[in-house]
């Protein structure tokens, strides 16, 4: 686990409907964040069914979700859990803040 948080971008880089990889340099973990309507959130940048990269999927902001290009798991962006088949196992969650106009996450597992 990091204390150490990572800048992701300013709050006018991240609008609604939009997601930004960001890699921390700490524990080494690829994370991708989400702007939902103003509402920010954070999952690990890698498909739980298969070791891949969500960022290159599609957001699905009316939904609430992004879809893995590889076999089409999608997965729920403000909690991780997997929606549909072939991914079952949830997507880590991570901490978001706003702090002086930036972004922030971090890897917060034990």
């Amino acid at each position: 686990m990091s204390d150490a948080w990572t800048f992701v971008c300013t709050t006018g880089e991240l609008l609604p409907g939009e997601m930004r990889p960001v890699f921390d340099e700490v524990t080494g973990t690829p994370i991708l964040v989400f702007n939902l309507d103003g509402d920010l959130y954070a999952l690990e940048d890698r498909c739980s069914h298969e070791d891949f990269e969500l960022s290159s999927g599609v957001l699905d902001p009316a939904e609430g979700s992004v879809e893995c290009v590889l076999h089409g798991a999608r997965f729920d962006v403000r909690d991780g859990r997997a929606l549909c088949a072939p991914a079952y196992s949830p997507v880590p969650k991570f901490p978001v803040k706003i702090e002086d106009g930036s972004i922030w996450t971090r890897d917060d597992r034990g």
